[in-house]
């Protein structure tokens, strides 16, 4: 036993269910490399004040869930806690948005970091796969987001999901409703934490999750009666686009998300088999993001989806995901001869591209044909001096039980055409 542990709310991904975990990042990632979304990879920590200003001063986040630390440099810095303020910031370092290809089309994996009280779907440490179209105001882009976390979802066999779809307005008729929603608000007994949250950014106070704070807000106003005509008709045009394209959603006039940089569209994917860590993903529209982190107006929109709650929701729904072989092929050699002859023969596998792995230890027939089996390996490979002194390996097909002899010579091309 270790006298060290992993942190507290954290976990070690290991094989074999680090599998799944690459496979959904894989499934996620797929449909945006194919429709134009480039790689990015940003550090894993930022100046405190990147996300202080672009996700909110307001926010739990910030207030309470941030690792924030001061160098010995006298920097202030703070482990990321989401991936949007980082990509966009990276973009804008570039001048990603100067090269005249608008929008600027990012997709990105990693690890984020929030100080919250550990739950299952709830860690310190999780992992995202995000995507962010930067530059360019328009529908279609709301769509196409949404649209490719769908398909994402589906590839992977999920099917209860729900979408949550909302419209937050703009600079032109949030101020409205804000003014209509503090002045509700202010007349609600809520604990002191909330009513200053009141006063910052009152939309906040919608996404509390807690029962008794729900219960005060029934009967609040609605922000759907105060978008102005171009939110309105900007909504629909999203709504519609995904109603054409088959894409399910429903409409939500509370989502607001948690965080404050969210204007027009916003959405959520939530699992109901999850608990009360429904969400397993969401996003929306942040035109103004860019200007309050010091860059020029770029309206953009992303999402986020969750790798760790994506995987507890594929075990919710009992989907078994098709997995390749870690390994196919498992040599066993019997003798020092054969251990260079065969680790000859695996290293030529692996080159022609397949999965072998190789006896090591110098452990006998009996305990290497049981690591062979561990290893799930389709065929595994003996030799011994008897063998190779007849030019032949013996080749046992480990599902049927079958062996028989190959020659050595023609063995990789034989193992490469069985397995296709």
């Amino acid at each position: 036993m270790s006298t060290f542990q992993a942190p507290k709310g954290t976990y070690d991904l290991l094989p074999p269910d680090s599998a799944r975990y690459l496979a959904v990042r894989e499934a996620i990632a797929a449909p945006l490399r194919d429709s134009g979304y480039g790689y990015i990879e940003t550090p894993g920590f930022e100046d405190v004040e990147l996300f202080a200003r672009g996700v909110g001063e307001s926010t739990d986040i910030v207030t309470k869930e941030m690792y924030a630390f001061e160098t010995k440099g006298g920097s202030r810095l703070a482990l990321r806690p989401e991936g949007t303020a980082s990509v966009l910031r990276a973009a804008l370092e570039a001048n990603l948005h100067k090269a005249g290809n608008l929008p600027v089309k990012l997709w990105y994996s990693g690890s984020y970091y929030r100080y919250e009280r550990p739950q299952k779907g709830r860690y310190r440490h999780f992992s995202q796969v995000g995507a962010e179209a930067i530059g360019t105001e328009d529908p279609a882009l709301d769509a196409e987001l949404i649209i490719l976390a769908d398909q994402a979802y589906r590839s992977l066999g999920l099917r209860n999901f729900r979408i949550l779809l909302n419209s937050l307005g703009d600079k032109e008729c949030r101020p409205a409703y804000r003014e209509a929603l503090q002045g509700f608000l202010r007349g609600l007994e809520l604990d002191e934490d909330t009513r200053r949250r009141i006063e910052i950014n009152p939309l906040r106070v919608l996404d509390d999750k807690r029962t008794e704070v729900q219960r005060r807000l029934v009967g609040a106003p609605m922000l759907r009666d105060y978008l102005c005509d171009g939110c309105k008709a900007y909504h629909e045009e999203v709504r519609a686009l995904l109603t054409s394209a088959g894409v399910a959603f429903e409409d939500d006039e509370k989502l607001v998300r948690g965080l404050d940089y969210y204007t027009r569209t916003t959405f959520e994917f939530v699992h109901d088999g999850l608990g009360s860590q429904s969400a397993v993903g969401g996003g929306g529209r942040y035109d103004g993001l860019s200007e309050m982190i010091g860059g020029p107006a770029l309206p953009s929109v992303g999402w986020a989806l969750g790798v760790d709650r994506t995987v507890l929701a594929l075990e919710a729904e009992g989907v078994e995901l098709d997995l390749p072989r870690t390994t196919s092929v498992y040599a066993v050699p019997l003798g020092e001869e054969a251990r260079r002859v065969l680790f000859g023969v695996v290293t030529e596998l692996r080159r022609g591209g397949v999965a072998a792995d190789f006896g090591f230890g110098g452990k006998g027939l009996k305990g290497a044909m049981k690591n062979a089996n561990r290893s799930g390996a389709r065929y595994a490979l003996v030799a011994g001096e008897r063998d190779l002194a007849e030019g032949v390996v013996q080749l046992k097909d480990m599902e049927s039980g079958e062996q028989q002899a190959v020659a050595l010579a023609t063995v990789v091309s034989e193992l490469r055409s069985r397995l296709g």
